[in-house]
């Protein structure tokens, strides 16, 4: 069978999803090259045409895994309603118990970023991205006299904290917290930051 030819632009972003998928799978130490390019049926050669190192292609799998996340993010923070609406399934979504998928993938990027500067700075610059997107949308229902937070910037760092704390226990030690439990914790942080009760956070997000 022959192989549709792809530009340059869509065989990277192929590429790319088959490196975010061999990494969720054997995390970044035991992937290859050649596993991304026998999932892909295409030769060692073409992979490292377009990336020349391992090194340089899981910083760009990250990258674009990072790029998807900040997507749904931002559509969700663009929503025509109202701050906490937004704020709220914003939370919801990222939570371990959300729809945010590829935790095991950051948890996996995490340890590894200690040692590799370039993929270091791609998580960096998502952590960045998201705690500046949460923190405009506190400052919008600061400003809309919704809630109260004195520190936007510190509430959005202490709820990314949780979030990624939850997501280390849920992923890796199953049943060390229930899911409703988890779901709960974000909940009444969320209400705790902005001043309010957690079944009023909840009646104001219905």
């Amino acid at each position: 069978m022959t192989r549709v030819r792809l530009s340059v632009a869509e065989r990277r972003e192929e590429l790319l999803r088959a490196a975010v998928e061999q990494i969720e799978a054997r995390g970044v130490a035991a992937v290859r090259i050649a596993d991304v390019a026998s999932a892909l049926g295409v030769s060692n050669a073409l992979v490292l045409y377009h990336f020349d190192t391992k090194e340089k292609l899981v910083a760009a799998a990250f990258t674009h895994a990072a790029e998807g996340d900040l997507t749904r993010l931002r559509k969700i923070l663009g929503r025509r309603t109202t701050a906490l609406r937004r704020l709220r399934a914003a939370v919801r979504w990222y939570a371990p118990t959300g729809q945010a998928k590829g935790w095991r993938l950051w948890i996996e990027g995490w340890a590894v970023a200690l040692r590799e500067p370039a993929l270091q700075e791609v998580i960096r610059d998502l952590d960045r991205q998201w705690k500046a997107a949460i923190t405009e949308v506190i400052a919008q229902g600061v400003a809309a006299d919704e809630f109260r937070c004195q520190d936007p910037a510190g509430t959005a760092l202490r709820l990314t904290a949780l979030l990624d704390g939850l997501a280390v226990q849920l992923t890796s030690y199953p049943g060390a917290v229930s899911r409703a439990r988890a779901r709960q914790w974000a909940d009444e942080a969320l209400a705790r930051e902005l001043g309010l009760e957690r079944q009023a956070l909840i009646a104001a997000t219905r």
